[in-house]
């Protein structure tokens, strides 16, 4: 980690490495998840985002933070998810469970056959996985590089969005924050907030996701139908 950052680094840096987490990242190295941290990526409401060298390519390593979270905001997104009502109102057990469910999700979105990171571990509040981009460049969020083709795209979202709902999950954070454009593709991340269709809120979240994405289309001149989407994924 004895690199040059620029204040902009720094800052994604200095809130995260305490004695814990640094004894967590560790543990992951020594299993070979990743060899060291590289670079910042970005600074999330949650967590901190670094690549990391793992033999000849990079991998990403999110850990989120122990202490400057929303942990009451985490809390009630897991007690709305049936695989999480019995967390603990503890705030760092409720961190390790924000960190195991984004992992879970992954995997979950991954079966899905939707375009994401594959998760390669986790550890209480660190998580590994692979890189969407190419060689040591991650990919553009959706925010910052528009699709050549936005009808294109926006039906390759909403396929994924189907598929998701199909395998039993919602994404439930899905912005154009949250999606990377890579070779003219959508990759989901950011899946900590994604829950069963089986939980309360699951429709509400759907609807959020959906009006998100149309708010975001809608700046390229394209007109998403949120209703009717939505019957179409809940059909």
């Amino acid at each position: 980690m004895a690199v040059r950052k620029s204040r902009e680094e720094w800052k994604i840096y200095g809130n995260v490495f305490d004695k814990f987490t640094i004894q967590v990242l560790q543990k992951l190295e020594a299993k070979g998840l990743f060899d060291h941290l590289a670079s910042a990526v970005a600074l999330g409401k949650e967590a901190n985002v670094f690549t990391a060298t793992q033999k000849k390519d990079l991998v990403v390593v999110k850990i989120y933070r122990l202490e400057n979270c929303n942990f009451r905001k985490m809390y009630d997104y897991l007690r709305h998810d049936p695989r999480y009502i019995h967390t603990k109102p503890s705030k760092r057990f409720v961190v390790f469970s924000w960190c195991q469910r984004e992992y879970r999700n992954l995997l979950a979105a991954r079966e899905a056959g939707v375009r994401c990171p594959t998760p390669l571990g986790f550890k209480d509040n660190v998580l590994v996985m692979t890189l969407i981009g190419k060689k040591s460049t991650v990919a553009k969020q959706l925010k910052d590089l528009a699709p050549e083709d936005p009808e294109k795209f926006a039906g390759l979202v909403l396929k994924d969005v189907r598929k998701l709902w199909k395998h039993g999950l919602v994404h439930g954070d899905l912005s154009s924050f949250n999606i990377l454009i890579h070779d003219e593709k959508p990759y989901f991340i950011d899946f900590s907030q994604a829950s069963p269709t089986k939980a309360p809120n699951a429709k509400e979240l759907l609807e959020r996701d959906l009006k998100n994405l149309a708010k975001f289309f809608k700046k390229l001149d394209l007109v998403l139908d949120v209703e009717a989407e939505k019957v179409k994924i809940l059909a």
